[in-house]
């Protein structure tokens, strides 16, 4: 298993997006996001397509792209995204106990 980091911006724009699998148009992420600018979220985006956490429904080339393409998580991604979102969750413990 490999280890996730993510500076605020990608934690926000995950977060945003959400682990349903439903996709997020653009217009309504920058909604969700309003102390983000278009260019600051479009490079977000594009790196998280880039390292494939993120897929979306069209190529994103410019920041006026963004309002006709919907995006969401990439599901071969998500259960390790959602540990790197909550590193302080606990590991499963063993039922396996030592007799004597």
């Amino acid at each position: 298993m490999s280890h996730i980091s993510l500076d605020g911006g990608e934690v926000s724009v995950i977060r945003s997006l959400g682990f349903g699998g439903t996709p997020v148009s653009g217009r309504e992420l920058k909604s969700r996001l309003p102390e983000m600018e278009a260019a600051e979220l479009y490079d977000i985006l594009d790196t998280l397509i880039s390292v494939g956490y993120v897929l979306s429904t069209h190529d994103l080339s410019r920041v006026e792209e963004l309002d006709r393409t919907s995006f969401f998580v990439n599901p071969g991604y998500a259960k390790e995204l959602k540990e790197a979102l909550n590193p302080r969750a606990k590991e499963p413990t063993s039922r396996r106990v030592r007799r004597q």
